[in-house]
C-alpha cells in the first residue's frame, strides 16, 4: 500500500471518491458532495481519543456509548488502543493542525482503564514530535485533556496530571441522591464517594479540573441543588450536557439508540425534556448573572455571549457549521462526531488514511455542511438561530408539518433560555465593547 500521507498531498480527494463509490457511506455524503468540494478545507481538527473504545468500569444507565461495543464484537478481549495506533494517532493530530496549538482529548469508554504507562508513553510521543517539527521550523505547544469519571484517580494519576499540566474533566451529575441515580457501577453500587475522593486528590495535587454534568430527566428538577454543589467541590467550569436519546421501538441485532433519521424510534424515558432544560438552565443563570459572573463560567452562558458579540459560538452544538471535531476509536476508526459513531458515518481509519486526509475530505465537509442545509424554516426565520442554529444535528427529530426538515428536540428550551437571557447578554456584550469587565452586570 502506498504512503497515506504522501497519497492525501498527491490527491486529497481519494478517500472520497473510494467512500462515496462504495456506496457505504451515509446519503448525505452523497448528496452534499458536490456543493461541499467547493467549500475550502479546515485548517484544524479536534480528535476525541476513546483509546478503550467502549469499555467502562461503570454502568451508567443513560450512557449512550456502552453498546457501541456492537460495533465491535472481535475487540471485547482485545479492547486496547494498541502502540502503533496511539503513535500514528498523535503524529496526524500534530500533522492536521495548521496552528501553533495541539489539542489531545482523552476520552472513553473510561480512559483511566488504559493504565499510567499508556499516557506516559504518549506524553513522550507528544514531546518527540513536538521535537521534530521544531526541528523543520514548525514550534507547537501541546495541551492534553482528559474526561474521566474519577473512579480509579488516585495520587498517582493526580501526579502525571499534574506533572503535564493535564486539565482534568469529572463527570459528576449533582448531589449524592442526583448522581447515584444513573451513574453507577456494573454490580449497581453507587459512585457518589469515589467521585467527590477524586475531586480532593486532584485539588490536593493543584490539578486543573471542571466538571461535566449530564442533565436527565431526574436532576433537572433540581437546578440550584445541582448548581450550588458544584460551585462547592471548587470547580468553576461547568459544562451542562442535554441528555437527549431515542431508542428503537423494535429492538434488532443493532445499535438501540439511534440517529435522527430513524422513525421507528421513541425519546428514552431518562432523557431531559423537551421544555425542562430550558428552565433548569434559566434558573441557574439567574443566580450566576447577580452573584458569580467572572468567577464561574458555565460553557453555554459563555457561548450565548460570545454571539450576542458576533462572534461564532464556541459550543459545537451551536456553531454554524459542524465537521472536523472527529472521535477515534481504539483500533484508529475515525467517526464524523463522537454523537455519529455509526457505521455509516465512519471516514477512514489512521492506518489506511490520515487525520489530515480526512479532514480535508469532502465527507468531512459535507457532514459539516449539513447542519446548514438541512436547517428547518422554522429556524431560518428564527430570532435565535444567531446563537443556536439549530442545535446539534443529533438531536433534530422533530416534524411541526410545516418545515421540509425536522426541528431540534429542545427548540422549546433553547427558545425560553435565550429569550429569558436576551436583556443581560446584551448588557454584558455592551460592557464588553466598552471595554469594561461583564462582572459589572452584577451591579
Amino acid at each position: 500500500m502506498s504512503d497515506p500521507m504522501q497519497r492525501s498531498k498527491n490527491n486529497p480527494q481519494q478517500l472520497n471518491v473510494r467512500s462515496i463509490e462504495s456506496g457505504s457511506l451515509h446519503p448525505l455524503y452523497h448528496a452534499l458532495a458536490a456543493h461541499a468540494a467547493k467549500l475550502p478545507e479546515p485548517r484544524h481538527c479536534y480528535t476525541m481519543a476513546k483509546p478503550t473504545g467502549s469499555v467502562c468500569n461503570l454502568d451508567c444507565r443513560y450512557c449512550f456509548y456502552l453498546e457501541k461495543e456492537k460495533l465491535y464484537p472481535e475487540r471485547q478481549k482485545n479492547w486496547r488502543m494498541d502502540d502503533e495506533t496511539l503513535s500514528r494517532y498523535i503524529e496526524q493530530q500534530m500533522d492536521a493542525q495548521e496552528g501553533p496549538e495541539v489539542v489531545f482529548s482523552w476520552q472513553g469508554g473510561e480512559p483511566t482503564l488504559m493504565g499510567i504507562p499508556f499516557y506516559q508513553k504518549a506524553f513522550a510521543l507528544q514531546e518527540s514530535y513536538a521535537a521534530q517539527l521544531a526541528k523543520g521550523g514548525r514550534h507547537v505547544s501541546v495541551v492534553n485533556t482528559f474526561q474521566t469519571n474519577g473512579i480509579k484517580i488516585d495520587d498517582a494519576w493526580a501526579q502525571l496530571f499534574a506533572e503535564h499540566q493535564v486539565l482534568v474533566g469529572i463527570s459528576i451529575d449533582g448531589p449524592r441522591e442526583l448522581h447515584d441515580c444513573y451513574r453507577v457501577k456494573r454490580n449497581g453500587e453507587p459512585t457518589f464517594d469515589k467521585v467527590m475522593a477524586a475531586i480532593e486528590v486532584l485539588k490536593r495535587h493543584k490539578v486543573r479540573f471542571n466538571t461535566l454534568t449530564v442533565v436527565h430527566n431526574e436532576n433537572a428538577n433540581y437546578a440550584r441543588e445541582v448548581y450550588e454543589f458544584l460551585i462547592s467541590t471548587g470547580s468553576e467550569f461547568l459544562q451542562f450536557i442535554p441528555l437527549v436519546e431515542r431508542a428503537a421501538t423494535e429492538s434488532g441485532e443493532g445499535l438501540n439508540l439511534v440517529l435522527p433519521d430513524e422513525k421507528d424510534a421513541a425519546v428514552t424515558p431518562w432523557s431531559v425534556g423537551a421544555a425542562q432544560f430550558g428552565h433548569f438552565l434559566t434558573d441557574i443563570f439567574d443566580i450566576w448573572v447577580t452573584r458569580d459572573v467572572g468567577r464561574v463560567f458555565v460553557q453555554l452562558f459563555d457561548s450565548t455571549l460570545a454571539s450576542h458579540l458576533g462572534y461564532s459560538a464556541t459550543l459545537c452544538s451551536h456553531a454554524p457549521q459542524c465537521g472536523s471535531n472527529f472521535a477515534i476509536e481504539a483500533n484508529g476508526d475515525v467517526y464524523a462526531c463522537d454523537h455519529y459513531v455509526y457505521p455509516e458515518h465512519k471516514l477512514g481509519n489512521v492506518h489506511e488514511d490520515t487525520l489530515r486526509t480526512i479532514r480535508n475530505s469532502v465527507e468531512n465537509r459535507a457532514f459539516g455542511l449539513a447542519k446548514t442545509a438541512h436547517l428547518s424554516d422554522k429556524c431560518v426565520k428564527c430570532a435565535w438561530r444567531f446563537a443556536c442554529h439549530g442545535g446539534c444535528p443529533k438531536h433534530r427529530f422533530v416534524f411541526d408539518g410545516e418545515s421540509s426538515f425536522p426541528l431540534h428536540y429542545l427548540c422549546p428550551s433553547y427558545a425560553h433560555f435565550f429569550s429569558h437571557t436576551k436583556e443581560k447578554m446584551t448588557q454584558m456584550a455592551a460592557l464588553i465593547v466598552r471595554g469594561k469587565s461583564p462582572i459589572f452586570i452584577m451591579k
